[in-house]
Parts: structure tokens; C-alpha cells; sequence
């Protein structure tokens, strides 16, 4: 059958926009023309000008360019917003954009109109090449269509509200796939102000009312982000519906929290100068999940994923209360709470209170806790089976693993070939999904062996 001309032409570009959503924001010809771009707009705002014009003022364009990236890089490390090295095209580009600034003010008096018209296309030209290094940095957005969501703030698939999913495990309408759940926690245990939240319903959520006590994964991202990071970047939602399509519909549900409350705020999940971030994880979304959806109350059944920061709040959080959760996986996190050095960290997350960073460093709380019984755990490591791998996240998971081993916790080194970006945390969490789910006593699944290394065949 062939289709009219009209539907043949829709169909075509129905095709060519799919095939342009899923172009690389990390690599590839997109990030490369917009640079290339960027660059012959800043050639062309120079321009051929006066002897004097660049004597007087091309001097102080390049330091102006050069003050802007000192300033960046000064408030990155000031803040501890990141212990990875940024590329370099980053600061250049950084850079770029503050003289593209500088040129527009000092160039406008004596350019002709198309040359002003240029400065100024220049200007957010560099800006969002600036950009691109920076998501290269940490893998954020991968394709045209999740730089499109993230802008337009689009829903995640098979989204539905707290109503739709009651009414239809209601009506006996057990989904296929999963269905994505937007709430809102709450903050009355933690007065943390937060950010929407989501939850992940597993078909066998929807085959009983009231629901069965199915066992949950808290989801917690890095430091730039949202709760909806481990979806469209992490690939969460499709590893949970692959999952749930093999074992009959039976997975965790999984809970995406905002352990953040900013999208550039660093809380680290403890609970300090910037909110009291752990109290909102253990206490709010716990009794929130618990009271909204019926999920299990026991310990056993409950246990926490994340990538960069979140791996680090992943582990403590379950040193910290093993009375809440027996589960852990830490991808790509650090040895403890981490902004900047560790006096640093004191001062930025605890107000100088040596005693109240010792009660989140996980190495001191394990060692103070002694043998613990049920708690098993994953690390997993980015980047240390390639060049230039992060040998501090190796080093931070081995030194982690060992005290986890040493005090009774069963645990397991697993590399991820790549860097420390989003695409390794969410390969991370697919090949270490089914241990999770059997580990917490998922309905119908199976236990399967710790994935990677056990530590204690650590040679």
C-alpha cells in the first residue's frame, strides 16, 4: 500500500525529525559545527579594524577573556561543585564568551551594523558552546530530544498521576510497562525544602488493592540535576521496564528524590548548613512511600542506587541507618561527603562541627558500628579500566569496600568501562539491577551473586 503524497512527505519528516532527536550532544558533528560556528562569529566581530583599535583594545578583550574563566574556575573549586578536571575546550570557550562580551562593548562605537549584529550573535554562540563542554564534562544530555525535554521540562513515557494509577489498579488494569508517579514528599520530619519528586510503579504494583508490599530503590543523582536525571539520563525507567517485562511484571518500585533542592546545591545527604537533606531521605520519603503506596516496611526490602554524589549518599545512608535500608549501590562516589578538602567540607556542609561530618563519613560509622548483619553493597568503578581512568573514585571504593568487609557488610568491586559521566551510572545500574531486585526480595526474582570482584578475593 502506498501512502498519498502528503502522508508520504509527513511520514518523511516525522522520520528525518527522529533521526535528528537522537543526534549526540557529546560527540559526533553537532557539538563540532556549533563550535565551529561560534568561532567564525567571533572572527568576523573582530573583524579587519584599526592598528589603534587593537593596540587600545584587543589587550584588554583577551584578559577580560581570561578573568572570566579564572572566575568560573575560582567559584567551581570554591564551592567544591566538582573533584573531576573540567576539559579544556571548557574554560576556553568560558573564556571566549567574556571576550565575545567585551568585544561587543568596546567594538560597538566604530563596527558597522552587520559587524554589530555579529558581536552580538557571538555572545550566546560561545555561551552554548561553553555549555556543550560542560555537559560533555558530565555526560548530562546525551541527544537533541533530552536537551529538548530538559528545556521544555517534557514528561517522561507512560507518566500518569497518584489518581490515574489508583483508578486503574482499582479496575484491575495491570500496565504492561511501568508508570511514572510525580509527588510530592513532603518535608514536615526534615523541613528540607525540596524539589518535585518522582516514583516508578512496576506492573505487579497494580494487581491488587490494596497493593502488594513490594520492595523499593531509592534513586539519588550528582550534584547538577534533578529527581528526573536517573530517567532520562540514567536510563532508569527503561532498565526497570525490561526488567519487569522478563520477570512477569515483578520489580522494585523506585523512588527519584531531590536530594539536592537546587540544581546547583551540593547538600552531600547530610544534614547541615545547606538543609538537612538526610532527614528528608529517611524520613519524609520513607513514611511517604510507605503511607502513599503500601511498599514494604522492613529493612530487607528496602535500598539505595546513586551516581557521583549520589553514590556517596547511597553508602552512608545505608551505614548510617541499617534499620532502613540493607542495599546499596555507590557508582562513581566518593570515600565521604565531599566539598573540596576535607576542611573545606567541614566548614561548607557542617559550620566548622568536626563531630557532625564524623557522623556522615561512612568509613568512621561503619568502624563505630561494628559487625553488621544483612547489609550487602556494590561499587562500582568508572573509568579505572581505561586511560586516564579516576584512580580517586577506584581509591575511594576499595578503601570503602574494605571497611564495609571488614565489619560484616558483603560487598563487591565492579568496573564500568568509560568516565565518570551519566552514560557509565546508568550502565552501572543496568548490570547491577537484577542483584538489587533479587537481593531485596522481589517477588518472583530470584537472588543472583554479587556482580564484579567480591572484595574479599581482592588480591
Amino acid at each position: 500500500m502506498t501512502l498519498p503524497e502528503g502522508d508520504s512527505t509527513a511520514a518523511e519528516w516525522a522520520a528525518l525529525s527522529q533521526r535528528f532527536g537522537q543526534t549526540s550532544m557529546l560527540d559526533g558533528w553537532l557539538p563540532l559545527t556549533v563550535e565551529l560556528v561560534a568561532g567564525l562569529m567571533l572572527v568576523l566581530a573582530i573583524g579587519f579594524r584599526s592598528r589603534t583599535w587593537w593596540l587600545r583594545w584587543m589587550p584588554i578583550v583577551a584578559a577580560l577573556g581570561v578573568l572570566t574563566a579564572l572566575a568560573v574556575r575560582w567559584y567551581v573549586a570554591s564551592e567544591g561543585l566538582a573533584g573531576d578536571p573540567a576539559p579544556l575546550r571548557f574554560w576556553v570557550w568560558t573564556g571566549m564568551t567574556g571576550a565575545a562580551v567585551a568585544i561587543l562593548v568596546f567594538g560597538w562605537p566604530s563596527a558597522r551594523w552587520w559587524r554589530r549584529i555579529v558581536s552580538v550573535v557571538s555572545i550566546p554562540l560561545c555561551l552554548l558552546c561553553a555549555i556543550l563542554m560542560l555537559n560533555l564534562w558530565v555526560g548530562y544530555v546525551r541527544t537533541v530530544d533530552s536537551a529538548w525535554y530538559f528545556v521544555t521540562g517534557g514528561p517522561p513515557p507512560n507518566q500518569a498521576d497518584l489518581a490515574t494509577v489508583k483508578a486503574m489498579a482499582g479496575n484491575g488494569i495491570v500496565p504492561h510497562e511501568g508508570r511514572i508517579v510525580p509527588v510530592t514528599t513532603g518535608s514536615e520530619a526534615s523541613g528540607f525544602k525540596h524539589r518535585g519528586e518522582l516514583v516508578y510503579l512496576p506492573p505487579a504494583w497494580f494487581r491488587s488493592v490494596p497493593p502488594p508490599p513490594l520492595p523499593v530503590v531509592m534513586l539519588v543523582g550528582g550534584q547538577f540535576g534533578t529527581s528526573i536525571d536517573w530517567l532520562w539520563v540514567g536510563r532508569a525507567q527503561e532498565t526497570a521496564d525490561s526488567f519487569a517485562m522478563a520477570s512477569g511484571g515483578n520489580a522494585p518500585v523506585l523512588v527519584f528524590v531531590d536530594a539536592g533542592g537546587a540544581f546547583t546545591k551540593d547538600t552531600e545527604c547530610v544534614n547541615g548548613v545547606r538543609g538537612n537533606a538526610a532527614d528528608h531521605l529517611t524520613k519524609d520519603v520513607v513514611s511517604f512511600m510507605v503511607s502513599t503506596f503500601g511498599v514494604s516496611t522492613h529493612s530487607a526490602n528496602w535500598g539505595i542506587a546513586g551516581w557521583s554524589m549520589g553514590g556517596t549518599c547511597a553508602v552512608t545512608l545505608t551505614v548510617m541507618h541499617p534499620e532502613l535500608f540493607s542495599t546499596f549501590v555507590d557508582i562513581g562516589g566518593d570515600v565521604g561527603p565531599n566539598a573540596g578538602t576535607k576542611e573545606q567540607t567541614v566548614e561548607r556542609l557542617f559550620n566548622g562541627d568536626e563531630a557532625a561530618w564524623a557522623s556522615f563519613d561512612p568509613s568512621t560509622v561503619m568502624t563505630r558500628h561494628g559487625r553488621y548483619t544483612g547489609v550487602s553493597g556494590v561499587f562500582a568503578i568508572e573509568g579505572s579500566v581505561v586511560p586516564g581512568g579516576h584512580d580517586e573514585h577506584a581509591a575511594a571504593a576499595h578503601s570503602l569496600a574494605a571497611t564495609a568487609s571488614a565489619n560484616g557488610i558483603a560487598c563487591s568491586i565492579l568496573e564500568i568501562r568509560g568516565k565518570h559521566d551519566w552514560n557509565a551510572g546508568a550502565v552501572a545500574f543496568e548490570q547491577t539491577f537484577a542483584w538489587v531486585a533479587g537481593q531485596l526480595r522481589t517477588p518472583g526474582v530470584p537472588p543472583a551473586p554479587l556482580p564484579g570482584t567480591p572484595v574479599q578475593s581482592l588480591g
